[in-house]
């Protein structure tokens, strides 16, 4: 991987010894921060609205399995157009898509007595369905835009960065919809969203027009590329265990989709109460990501990584148990720190063994793996609350990771035994 050119030609033969000395990164940044800020922030009024709207926790788990099928159906089509096509560009398009989409959802909000309540959360889930075709080409052009925009040696603190940004913003997201909601009203809070990811495609815009990793092999075709990627994931026996653990522990031990029940029925705190448990969480994850930005890398990120998927499990009977509004937040906040240093594990791994020209489609696998698993996770705790009741559906869910953590730990020694983070380099 080489640097960007633009950064290159401002910063001398030196190179960057930070990424924010490379204009680039800090547009894709910023651009990064205001997605993820409006899709929390969107996310979290189209969970409370359509509740209003049903009164059905089931209701809720449609509205993740609506985004989800679209995703995980598009994805792998999504990684090989982002390692044949100009990345930038293609972010760029999926941006405008998106921005229509939320103006979508306002002007649906802006004339509820037009449709029955039925009709207006089918309408919803539609359009939450089209959100998921978009994600399914941003992601995995996004993941692989960042890796052009910085030298190799810049990874690591790229990603330290990119994620306590990130996080930032899924603490900022759901609490700034849970108060629009209440203040404004969905109309507002759509209107905010549609200006944010506005934003986001003029930062997306100012990134250079520079592509440092041409996709390479143009003579395989759309089957042929795919296999590639899901033959090099195969062979990595780090990697892959690590998306598998990930995956099923988000996919079992997460309670977010829930949490309009347990802010209405369970612990009685309404929208702005339901705000704050969504961005719960991710306080507990910035806090763990800025901890880790500032201590050397992990030592011993294998046994790190696997305590961590269990104590998130913990954290989540706890949380199901909890009757206490500051305790339930605490515990959010803790599974949050926790699922943390699975994410950091992972990216790290992510970004420093992955060729550049397989990193589109290792972006859309590991996306289908990560990703989707929040939405088919809430569409299974959906199910599971409405057969076993919610607060037996979220300790189920975290035993169940608990479980994940311990097989992988025998399972998996490759993991379990993965030392230092930083012994790893970009394969060529």
């Amino acid at each position: 991987m080489t640097l960007s050119g633009s950064a290159e030609a401002t910063l001398g033969p030196r190179g960057p010894s930070s990424p924010w000395e490379v204009p680039a990164f800090r547009h894709y940044l910023a651009g990064v921060a205001a997605v993820t800020l409006a899709n929390q922030l969107q996310g979290t009024v189209v969970a409370y609205q359509v509740y209003e709207l049903t009164h059905s926790p089931l209701s809720l788990g449609i509205i993740g399995l609506a985004e989800a099928l679209p995703f995980i159906s598009l994805a792998l089509l999504g990684g090989y157009f982002a390692d044949r096509h100009d990345r930038r560009r293609l972010s760029l398009v999926v941006l405008v898509g998106s921005t229509a989409l939320s103006v979508g959802l306002l002007l649906l909000s802006a004339f509820p007595g037009r449709l029955s309540t039925s009709g207006h959360a089918a309408a919803i889930y539609a359009l939450v369905a089209l959100l998921g075709v978009c994600r399914s080409f941003l992601q995995p052009a996004r993941a692989a835009l960042n890796a052009e925009v910085l030298p190799a040696s810049l990874y690591a603190k790229a990603i330290a960065i990119r994620t306590s940004s990130f996080q930032l913003a899924m603490v900022s997201g759901p609490a700034l919809g849970g108060l629009l909601y209440a203040a404004v009203g969905p109309r507002g809070a759509y209107a905010t969203a549609a200006l944010l990811l506005a934003f986001a495609w003029l930062q997306t815009y100012l990134i250079p027009r520079v592509r440092s990793t041409p996709f390479t092999r143009t003579d395989k075709s759309f089957w042929a590329g795919i296999r590639e990627g899901f033959t090099y994931l195969a062979g990595d026996k780090l990697l892959l265990p690590a998306l598998l653990v990930d995956l099923l522990g988000v996919l079992f031990g997460g309670a977010t989709a829930l949490l309009p029940v347990f802010a209405n029925e369970i612990l009685h705190v309404g929208s702005q109460g339901f705000g704050v448990l969504r961005a719960a969480p991710a306080v507990g994850a910035l806090s763990a990501s800025l901890l880790l930005a500032s201590r050397p890398p992990l030592q011993k990120a294998g046994k790190t990584l696997l305590w961590a998927v269990a104590g998130f499990g913990i954290l989540t009977i706890a949380f199901g148990l909890s009757r206490t509004f500051s305790l339930s937040v605490a515990l959010l906040a803790g599974a949050g720190a926790c699922d943390m240093i699975s994410v950091v594990v992972r990216s790290t791994l992510l970004q420093l063994r992955v060729p550049g020209y397989l990193l589109g489609r290792i972006a859309a696998i590991n996306q289908i793996f990560i990703g989707s698993s929040n939405e088919i996770g809430a569409f299974e705790s959906g199910v599971a609350a409405r057969l076993l009741g919610t607060v037996s559906a979220v300790v189920l869910g975290g035993g169940v990771t608990i479980v994940v953590a311990a097989t992988a730990a025998i399972r998996a020694p490759a993991l379990r035994d993965l030392g230092a983070l930083d012994q790893f380099t970009t394969k060529s």
